[in-house]
């Protein structure tokens, strides 16, 4: 599958990527804990082991994201007032795969994106060896310090240029963090998006490309500023926390999925 465009996106961490696999699973579970409200959020349908012959053991999830009220006021214009988004990932840490996004009224919309944890800067080239990079793309760095991010989203203890962890020492990041911090870790993703509604496949990538960008740096900042609330888990302790917040995520959205 080539889908054009495409994005090669890097985004570092004051962190090991071998721990990362615990802050991973326990960020993306809380948060999505408190992103969710009745009708509106992330709704885990399944979530179970998976045995890849190329990649070997690994996780499973499939997940409905409803974010209707969460539009721009053009998308919402042209979508229902409910409507949800599947998400299909592949968890063989440090490489995962989420893949075959599909609209639940948009059949032509999809998403593919490739991730690879690193433990260096951010330095690595062509880390995918794909050609799904020639061509028509962007390759960009993101950084959890100092890009911007939503305002709706801005919280002043999950700023790194101010949190300091109690646990690890690590934080305040300072301008050129990237450069000298260690230990650093990096986040490595190919994002691929396609939509072929003429008049608004542009206008539609481009804000999926940028509300990606925007996920990527919530979460590799979160994953930060709660490192003191995870990074003494284990993997089977952080798995009991994903199932635990899987079922209070779906009840508060009013699911029938356990």
């Amino acid at each position: 599958m080539k889908l054009l465009p495409a994005a090669q996106l890097g985004v570092c961490t004051p962190l090991l990527h071998a721990s990362y696999r615990v802050g991973q699973l326990y960020t993306i579970s809380k948060h999505s804990h408190q992103e969710s409200e009745k009708g509106e959020g992330v709704e885990v349908v399944k979530n179970e082991p998976h045995e890849d012959p190329v990649h070997g053991p690994g996780q499973f999830t499939e997940k409905r994201v409803h974010l209707s009220s969460k539009l721009p006021s053009w998308a919402r214009a042209v979508t229902p007032r409910i409507f949800y988004i599947t998400e299909k990932a592949w968890n063989y840490y440090p490489y995962t795969i989420t893949g075959e996004p599909r609209c639940s009224f948009l059949p032509k919309f999809s998403i593919y994106i490739e991730t690879k944890y690193e433990d260096n800067c951010g330095d690595s080239e062509n880390i995918f060896h794909s050609d799904k990079i020639l061509g028509d793309h962007e390759v960009s760095f993101l950084d959890i310090a100092f890009d911007e991010i939503p305002e709706r989203y801005y919280r002043s203890l999950e700023d790194p240029r101010f949190f300091s962890s109690a646990k690890t020492g690590r934080g305040p990041l300072r301008e050129g963090w990237r450069q000298h911090t260690r230990p650093i870790m990096c986040s490595y993703k190919l994002v691929s998006v396609k939509f072929e509604v003429w008049g608004l496949q542009t206008r539609v990538e481009q804000f999926v490309h940028k509300v990606i960008r925007d996920i990527l740096l919530i979460g590799h900042r979160q994953a930060f500023a709660w490192v003191d609330e995870w990074c003494d888990m284990s993997l089977e302790e952080v798995r009991a926390f994903e199932t635990q917040m899987q079922v209070a995520t779906n009840q508060k959205l009013g699911s029938q999925h356990p």
